[in-house]
C-alpha cells in the first residue's frame, strides 16, 4: 500500500469514526473527559488520578518541578496536594500529555519510533514556549496555552501510530497531496479527544496562517512558540515559516533581553516538562 492509499484508508475510517487507539490512551481518555468538568468535585480527581498510577507518579512529578516550583516550596508528596498545586486546567493537560505521548509507545520500527521521539521533543519545547508567550505576549491564558501546545501536533502522533500498520505513510510526496488527509485526520482525533473548539480551530489554524502583529491569541501564541522552539517537528518536509522580515517584526514586541529569558525559561519548563512526563 502505497502513500496516498494509507492516508485514504486511515481518512476514510476517520471520518467513519473508527479511529484505533491504544488501551493506555483510553484509560487516559476516560481521566480526561472526566477532569473537563470544572465542577469535578477534588475528591473524584483524586480517585480517578490514583486509578491510573503512571498519571498519578507524573502528577506529583511535575507539581514538583521547577514550572510549578520555583519558590522551592517543599516536595509534595500525594496526589491532593499535588492538584492543589497545579490546578485542574494543567491536570488535564497533564493527562491529554499522556495521551499523546502513548500513541507513540508501541511503536515498532525505530525509524518511526525516532520520529515519534523528535516529535516529542517538539511537542514539549512548543508547550514550554507556549506558556511563556501567553503570560508575557499575547496575555491569553497560560493554561490553555500549554493544553493546546500538547496536543498540536496529535494528529501526527495518530499517524505514527499507524506508520507500523501502513508503512507507506512514510513515503516522499512529490504531489503535496498529504496536507489534505492530515487535515481530516487531524479533525477527527480532536473530535475523539474532545479538544474544545477555540484549541481545535487555532491547532488547524496553524498550516496556513501568518502572525498577527502584535500577536494577541491563541494562535499567535501557538505560530510564534513554533518558530522558536529550537526542536522542529520530523514531519514538516516543508516548514511553514514566518514572513523573511520575521525576526525584526518580533523585535517590535519583544526586545532582545526580554527574548532572551524566555527562551532561557523554556528551556528549563522543556527539562523539567520531559522529566515529568517521561513514559
Amino acid at each position: 500500500m502505497n502513500k496516498l492509499e494509507a492516508f485514504g484508508h486511515i481518512a476514510a475510517l476517520a471520518i467513519r469514526g473508527e479511529l484505533v487507539f491504544p488501551t493506555s490512551v483510553n484509560a487516559a481518555l476516560r481521566v480526561q473527559l472526566a477532569l473537563d468538568d470544572p465542577d469535578c468535585p477534588i475528591d473524584k480527581a483524586i480517585s480517578l488520578v490514583l486509578a491510573e498510577p503512571l498519571l498519578a507518579a507524573r502528577t506529583v512529578a511535575i507539581a514538583n518541578s521547577a514550572m510549578f516550583n520555583r519558590a522551592g516550596a517543599p516536595a509534595i508528596t500525594n496526589v491532593r496536594g499535588a492538584i492543589m498545586r497545579i490546578g485542574y486546567q494543567n491536570l488535564f493537560a497533564l493527562a491529554a500529555a499522556m495521551v499523546v505521548r502513548q500513541f507513540g509507545s508501541k511503536i515498532v520500527d525505530p525509524g518511526v519510533r525516532a520520529k515519534a521521539e523528535q516529535l516529542w521533543d517538539h511537542t514539549i519545547h512548543v508547550a514550554a514556549l507556549a506558556r511563556i508567550i501567553a503570560r508575557q505576549v499575547t496575555n491569553i491564558n497560560p493554561d490553555t496555552a500549554l493544553f493546546a501546545a500538547i496536543v498540536h501536533e496529535v494528529g501526527g502522533f495518530y499517524l505514527l501510530s499507524r506508520a507500523d500498520e501502513f508503512p507507506g505513510l512514510l513515503e516522499e510526496d512529490p504531489e503535496n497531496w498529504q496536507p489534505a488527509s492530515e487535515e481530516i485526520i487531524l479533525r477527527e482525533v480532536m473530535a475523539k479527544l474532545c479538544i474544545p473548539d477555540e484549541v481545535a480551530q487555532a491547532i488547524e489554524g496553524l498550516r496556513d496562517s501568518f502572525l498577527s502583529i502584535p500577536p494577541d491569541n491563541l494562535l499567535d501564541t501557538l505560530l510564534l512558540a513554533n518558530h522558536l522552539a529550537p526542536v522542529t517537528s520530523p514531519l514538516q518536509s516543508a516548514p511553514r515559516e514566518l514572513p523573511p522580515h520575521a525576526d525584526s517584526v518580533i523585535d517590535l514586541f519583544i526586545d532582545e533581553e526580554t527574548l532572551a529569558a524566555m527562551l532561557a525559561e523554556s528551556e528549563v519548563d522543556a527539562a523539567a516538562m520531559s522529566a515529568a512526563l517521561l513514559v
